[in-house]
């Protein structure tokens, strides 16, 4: 037997008593004709604004939430697919939104074609494996479990079956924000980011089909890094969009399951950081690029000054160049006051002008 064989062997076991919990979400049941194939893949990119609206000054209600564990071939990058393992069809999974002391009754279903197990569990959860056990579903089975949301905060959703690495590489990982009582500030325009791995066999930007490595997994070597699921996916017209003097905020989450993010937006200082995503905790001020764990989440508000494209990074900037950048397109009047482009000039035209003078 192989180190390697050994490694995962252990691994496995090790995970084998972290149980995954149901999460809240849109309903889905569709026929497995519907589920892409590599000649028309589907688009499972979430959409950075599909998320609802601030819970505001409510009181505690119970919500019921709906997930479908899903497998669907997706297209990865131009040109090229993936089986992706989901919630709800699409990558990251729903954007969960309750407030502190709702009741969450979570119901999940494993569809009948799936070829694995599924589950999932909530970081939210007080209880054990976050929900893990309790939603543990063969295909084909339904299950499900209630819980308190008793602390806010920006927690991650996953699957958790073994190797729980294995299903969130392949897209099973979302967010679910508990609000604290009263909610949070308003802003204009809030969004939905994740940040994730994708290990292939193949190299990165090959066509066609494209096939899972457990190897480059458990060598933490992924040959796509992703933002809501595909390469470039938050660009063109999935790009972030709002208005010069709108206030905006992104609840960003690092799926992984194995690399740290160091968010930026390069040309925008975060007015707020809720660092770690605690929401009780005073936000830092001023913030240039913010640490987010795999399997954890910040919060970031931003005022849009001066319009123009804003590019959504990991800092860690190789990673770049497989996949990871988002857009945030900005429109409105130019605030020449706070930037303005200096006049071209060309170095002839510079060496003409020394020498009249």
């Amino acid at each position: 037997m192989t180190s390697r064989t050994l490694f995962r062997a252990g691994l496995a076991v090790a995970l084998l008593s972290a149980t995954a919990m149901p999460v809240l979400a849109d309903a889905t049941h569709n026929h497995p004709a519907a589920n892409g194939t590599a000649a028309a893949p589907l688009d499972i990119v979430r959409a950075a604004t599909d998320l609802a609206p601030s819970v505001g000054a409510r009181g505690p209600e119970m919500i019921k939430v709906k997930l479908d564990t899903v497998e669907v071939t997706g297209s990865l990058a131009d040109g090229a697919t993936y089986h992706y393992w989901t919630f709800n069809k699409k990558v990251p999974g729903p954007f969960v939104r309750a407030r502190v002391g709702d009741t969450v009754e979570v119901e999940l279903t494993n569809l009948a074609d799936s070829s694995e197990r599924h589950s999932v569990d909530f970081h939210a959860v007080t209880g054990p494996g976050g929900g893990a056990e309790a939603t543990d579903a063969a295909p084909g089975e339904t299950k499900g479990f209630t819980f308190k949301a008793m602390r806010p905060g920006l927690y991650v959703y996953h699957c958790a079956i073994p190797l729980a690495a294995h299903h969130i590489a392949n897209g099973m990982y979302g967010l679910i924000l508990v609000e604290p009582e009263g909610g949070l500030p308003p802003v204009d325009r809030e969004f939905y980011v994740m940040q994730g791995e994708v290990y292939t066999k193949q190299a990165y930007g090959t066509k066609g089909k494209l096939t899972e490595s457990i190897d480059r997994l458990t060598d933490e070597t992924p040959e796509y890094y992703v933002f809501n699921g595909a390469a470039n996916a938050l660009t063109g017209d999935n790009a972030l969009t709002a208005k010069v003097g709108e206030t905006v905020r992104i609840y960003f989450g690092v799926g992984g399951p194995n690399k740290t993010s160091s968010f930026h937006v390069i040309g925008e200082i975060f007015d707020r950081a809720y660092q770690l995503a605690s929401l009780t905790t005073e936000p830092l001020t001023d913030v240039q690029t913010i640490n987010v764990p795999p399997g954890g989440a910040a919060v970031v508000d931003m005022t849009m000054d001066v319009p123009g494209e804003y590019v959504l990074v990991d800092h860690a900037l190789s990673r770049a160049a497989r996949g990871l950048v988002g857009k945030l397109v900005v429109d409105g009047n130019e605030q020449t006051e706070i930037f303005k482009a200096a006049t071209t000039r060309t170095a002839q035209a510079e060496h003409g002008r020394h020498e009249t003078h």
